[in-house]
């Protein structure tokens, strides 16, 4: 989609601090930062929302969640904890309309959220 955010980034049009690239995912820290880590893990394929998910995304949807357990990993996010954030719609705090998963931690995240 050319008009997208995120899109543009996953095409190198709009730089950031990138921390992971293949051919299906890429993962950048928020430009915004929610909490001292805070990486965005988007398919590189645009997907307005999660709602856009079809049976066919399934090894997408997995593979953005297993890229997601690495950086964590690499990160060394286990020890303290971290959380996984995935918006829906404009109620649920989605700004950018391009599937992504936040990756916060370095602090305490309360609950319930928001």
């Amino acid at each position: 989609m050319s008009d997208c955010l995120f899109c543009a980034i996953a095409a190198g049009r709009v730089p950031c601090r990138q921390v992971h690239a293949d051919d299906e995912i890429m993962a950048f820290h928020d430009v915004n930062p929610q909490a001292p880590t805070h990486i965005l893990v988007i398919p590189r394929r645009h997907l307005a929302a999660p709602s856009a998910l079809t049976e066919a995304d399934a090894l997408l949807a997995g593979r953005l969640a297993l890229v997601a357990a690495r950086l964590a990993r690499d990160l060394g996010l286990e020890a303290g904890g971290y959380r996984w954030v995935i918006n829906c719609g404009a109620d649920a705090g989605q700004t950018v309309p391009h599937l992504h998963l936040h990756l916060l931690a370095g602090r305490p995240l309360g609950w319930p959220p928001g």
